[in-house]
Parts: C-alpha cells; sequence; structure tokens
C-alpha cells in the first residue's frame, strides 16, 4: 500500500470495501488520524462486536435444538446430534474465553432463542410443538456444561 495516499485518492466505502479496510488500516498503521473515515471505520468495529452476540445466539440455538431432540427423540439419538451439541458448547466458550464481557450474553437471550429453537425442533423431529414446553426446560448452566445431557421424558 503506498504510504502517500492522499485524502483524495482513497477509495470510498462503498466502492471497494475489501481495499477501504486495507487503507484504513494502513492509514491507522501510519497514524494519519485526520484521514480515517472515522463514521465508517466506528460503524465497522461496533459491527464485529454485534458479529461476537450474533455467533453466540447462532450456536445457542443451535446447542438448545438439538438438546431438545436429544430429550424429546431419545429412540433417534445418533452420534452427530452428540457432536453437534459438544462443537456448540465448545465454540460458544471459546467465544466467552476471547470476549469474556459477553459473559453473560447467553443467559440473557436464552427465552428468545428458545422460541426458535423450539419450533426447529418440532420441524426437524416431526413431532408436534405441544410436545416441547412453551420455556426452555434447561437452565443456562446446563445447556452450557459439557457433562450435561438430558433424560428422556
Amino acid at each position: 500500500m503506498n504510504k502517500h495516499l492522499w485524502k483524495s485518492q482513497l477509495t470510498p466505502y462503498e466502492a471497494d470495501y475489501a481495499l477501504w479496510c486495507a487503507e484504513q488500516g494502513a492509514i491507522l498503521r501510519e497514524g494519519r488520524l485526520s484521514d480515517i473515515d472515522r463514521e465508517n471505520l466506528a460503524e465497522e468495529i461496533e459491527s464485529l462486536g454485534r458479529s461476537q452476540e450474533d455467533e453466540i445466539e447462532s450456536r445457542l440455538n443451535v446447542l438448545v435444538m438439538h438438546l431438545l431432540k436429544w430429550r424429546y427423540q431419545a429412540e433417534r439419538r445418533t452420534p452427530s446430534w452428540q457432536a453437534t451439541i459438544i462443537e456448540q458448547r465448545m465454540r460458544i466458550a471459546k467465544r466467552l474465553k476471547a470476549s469474556p464481557s459477553l459473559k453473560n450474553y447467553p443467559a440473557s437471550v436464552l427465552d428468545e432463542e428458545y422460541v426458535t429453537a423450539r419450533l426447529r425442533a418440532a420441524g426437524e423431529t416431526g413431532l408436534s410443538e405441544a410436545i416441547f414446553p412453551e420455556s426452555c426446560p434447561f437452565a443456562i448452566g446446563q445447556i452450557l456444561d459439557a457433562a450435561f445431557f438430558p433424560e428422556e421424558r
């Protein structure tokens, strides 16, 4: 990257995102703060934090759905369900380790994620939605506990 880019030569955010990112990184490294695209850069940094939350929500949803399937369709349990449960727990734990400020985030979104996980579990199992409790039958500690696998109901 040319260390002597003039502001007028910088790529607009909307024109080429990858090039814009590379240019903004170079500008930061060079300490040319007056040339920074402040608004778009601030938006991008904030979206990085939101993406961490989105990942936790998605993984929690998949995890809860598989725990429901594990409990309510015990006769169809597969090693792949177990592997999915283990993987989602590990990936959530990894994300929480990297961002300790999100430690309580899974608990704060559990009720919301349960609604979708319940619908997905019903759809994937072919069981009536009424089979699954209206509120999550698992505590967040159980959900994230590597040793927890719910027994059949």
